[in-house]
């Protein structure tokens, strides 16, 4: 879907007129219109204002195609397991088990890897697999790639 299209659904969804939405959103009815007939987009505060307002990402509002994986423990993401800051804003980038309220549930990848090698084995996915498979993933991923970058010492 388009983004146009998003807007649209989401205002009739909501039961509000172009009116209505402009009011909440503090813009004109022709924005609405604009938005919805795709000759314009809202601004970025006016997509995050949207965003938490009707409890969906900015990347769902803009109809990305693109695959979201949590930058902590690589989870798939979407709109029911995003975090949230502590304003209610979608934090895009972790899952809201590894990140909740503006803090992060892990404070190290050990506990991380542990924790999903528990969760995560069965009979076809062995512990020893999945300790070996987390313990090659989880390093690659941005949140623990920061943390490590911040803690080597400069050269």
């Amino acid at each position: 879907m388009t983004t146009s299209e998003i807007l649209k659904e989401l205002r009739i969804k909501n039961g509000l007129t172009q009116d209505e939405m402009a009011e909440r959103f503090s813009v004109t009815r022709q924005d609405i219109s604009r938005w919805e007939n795709g000759e314009a987009m809202p601004d970025a505060d006016t997509l995050k204002q949207i965003s938490t307002a009707c409890n969906i990402s900015v990347s769902t509002l803009l109809g990305s195609s693109k695959r979201l994986y949590c930058q902590c423990c690589g989870m798939p993401l979407n709109d029911l397991n995003i975090s949230r800051e502590p304003d209610r804003s979608f934090n895009e980038e972790y899952c809201k088990l590894c990140y909740y309220n503006g803090t992060f549930t892990y404070k190290n990848m050990d506990d991380l890897i542990r924790f999903l090698t528990i969760h995560m084995s069965s009979k076809d996915f062995p512990p020893e697999q999945a300790k070996l498979y987390f313990s090659e993933a989880i390093p690659k991923l941005r949140h623990w790639q920061r943390k490590n970058s911040c803690s080597k010492p400069e050269e």
